[in-house]
């Protein structure tokens, strides 16, 4: 390990802390939950695809989000059962920036998502009788498209920042992937820009997703309290209640993670509560969406019956 002043071109990820017997249970807790994250989200997508029933702009968005969730714990899960098993995991420079990158491009681009899905719940519920014109398929591909596009596009600036930033002294992150506040610990000079960037990008698109998000939801429970029937309430309730649970849990880890002012006796705390949108939820958010669903549940039985 590299402790001297000459500028840093390896990382090591410190990953937890643990005894050995610790680390192993860890290890085959975490290697079953992201194998069950890529099994249920694989067949999720591949179920939306093939069923007919589900050929509807809800379940192409249900899908997307399913082909999201098999990527963003790919970008650190993996480099956190490697440390699991081994003391540090050493990562390149040029890896670490680009693991960043990609894993605040993600999370952005799940927060975008999940706006789309809000707007598509609130166009089916305020909207009915315009909602086959409004959610057609080529605006609802655009909507994809421009989720991803805009996800990758709001760290760009920050990466190629941090990657012209030197780096000396330890070479010790105190994370299991190349997480901002404590990769940025480690820089020689003064940072402070640098964070004030981060705070500001992710404020803004968390914040503003969230806020549309709630106003969305406002505006569809309004919608839903004047219905004249309680089947027809709580079918449109229930139409909802899985994407509003699935905010809630993302957003209360996002937003208590990084939209507030992170000191150096909160990185611990981060990076145990990083494991929520990591390795729980990515198996959490098909399961919340499939069993409040009857149409997914059927079209599950039906693949089960025909294998």
């Amino acid at each position: 390990m590299q402790y001297n002043e000459s500028s840093v071109t390896e990382f090591y990820l410190l990953g937890f802390t643990l005894t050995p017997i610790l680390k192993s249970l860890t290890f085959l807790i975490v290697l079953v939950v992201y194998m069950a994250g890529i099994v249920i989200n694989s067949s999720v997508i591949a179920i939306i695809w093939t069923e007919q029933n589900l050929q509807k702009p809800m379940y192409f968005f249900i899908s997307v989000f399913s082909f999201l969730e098999l990527w963003y714990p790919t970008i650190t899960v993996p480099g956190l059962l490697h440390g699991l098993l081994l003391r540090h995991k050493g990562i390149s420079f040029g890896c670490c920036i680009a693991q960043f990158y990609l894993h605040f491009s993600l999370g952005a681009t799940e927060n975008i998502l999940l706006l789309v899905i809000a707007f598509d719940r609130y166009v089916a519920i305020c909207k009915p009788l315009h909602y086959i014109y409004i959610m057609e398929p080529r605006i609802c591909l655009r909507c994809a498209l421009g989720t991803w596009i805009g996800g990758f596009s709001c760290f760009i600036f920050l990466a190629v920042q941090i990657s012209k930033v030197t780096f000396c002294g330890s070479n010790i992150v105190d994370h299991y992937y190349c997480d901002f506040a404590p990769l940025i610990q480690l820089a020689c000079s003064d940072t402070s820009n640098l964070e004030s960037v981060f705070l500001v990008i992710c404020g803004f698109v968390i914040i503003l997703c969230f806020i549309s998000i709630i106003i969305s939801y406002i505006y569809i429970l309004r919608t839903i309290l004047v219905l004249p029937t309680s089947s027809g309430r709580s079918k449109a309730f229930y139409t909802c209640a899985s994407h509003l649970t699935v905010v809630l849990i993302f957003y209360g880890t996002t937003i208590f993670m990084f939209v507030r002012p992170t000191r150096e006796s909160d990185l611990h705390t981060n990076k145990i509560v990083s494991v929520i949108p990591s390795v729980v939820t990515p198996v959490l958010n098909p399961i919340i969406y499939t069993l409040r669903n009857q149409e997914v549940k059927a079209a599950i039985w039906r693949a089960i019956h025909c294998v």
